[in-house]
């Protein structure tokens, strides 16, 4: 299988180095136009990538997947992606749908930092009736976001500041480096609309700690995760990175979960 990556940072980092490990053949890098090299397989552009690539795996935010993806799916080549929130707007959906359609190819997204979306989804075959997420982090976690401008993050030093109670639509447009999971989280169960969000800044928080419950025909479920982040990068959750590779691998496997 011939894979590029999008991006230099730590998720694509991890990510490159994780699949030359298990054996995958890292064709490309699709980086900034600046940064172009060719000779070592870093591109500048969709249209100067290899011709012959299987899949390509989207680590680099909203901006990469809403500038790249479109072609890259109207190309016939299958894409995957993290920056889940991005879906968040209706026209870009759209466009990323219509694109595929147009080349044949898929738009796979990765759970990212959180986990339990296949009972999510499993229970909206029958009637889900509500599900609410909760996202906790450090003061510090949510410093660059729109969380600055409700609230001074400095001066949070005990205590939780609920800085935003919404739908999982407007959390993912507010916060597009913040709110992946919510769109995760959202896609999976009752839609952008119906999911309510609530992100919090907590300064007795160590780790981000995502959360939701769901109450439907099926019953109840809680599932939370207390997230670590890639060394390389504290603001970059390591089982994001990690739920790339394991789409990769699952998508490579003969049985699979």
């Amino acid at each position: 299988m011939q894979v590029a990556v999008i991006g230099t940072g730590a998720i694509a980092t991890f990510v490159a180095d994780s699949l030359r490990a298990a054996g995958f053949t890292l064709a490309a890098k699709l980086v900034r136009a600046e940064k172009a090299r060719p000779d070592a397989n870093h591109y500048g552009s969709v249209a100067s990538l290899p011709r012959d690539l299987d899949i390509v795996i989207d680590c680099a935010g909203h901006e990469a997947l809403r500038m790249h993806g479109p072609q890259i799916l109207a190309g016939g080549i299958d894409l995957i992606t993290v920056s889940l929130g991005a879906l968040a707007d209706s026209a870009l959906a759209e466009e990323l749908r219509t694109a595929a359609q147009r080349g044949g190819a898929k738009l796979h997204l990765a759970s990212g930092a959180i986990g339990a979306l296949d009972c999510l989804q499993a229970a909206r075959v029958g009637a889900l009736h509500s599900v609410v997420y909760t996202g906790r982090k450090p003061p510090k976690g949510w410093k660059g976001s729109a969380a600055e401008l409700v609230m001074d993050l400095d001066a949070l030093t005990h205590g939780a500041i609920t800085h935003f109670d919404g739908s999982a639509r407007d959390a993912a447009l507010r916060y597009p480096k913040n709110a992946n999971v919510a769109a995760a989280v959202a896609l999976a169960g009752v839609g952008f609309d119906k999911t309510k969000v609530k992100l919090i800044a907590d300064a007795n928080a160590t780790e981000n700690i995502h959360e939701f419950t769901a109450q439907g025909d099926f019953g109840q479920l809680q599932f939370r995760v207390n997230g670590s982040a890639l060394p390389d990068n504290p603001r970059s959750s390591a089982l994001a990175a990690m739920s790339v590779v394991a789409k990769i691998q699952q998508l490579g496997d003969i049985v699979s979960f």
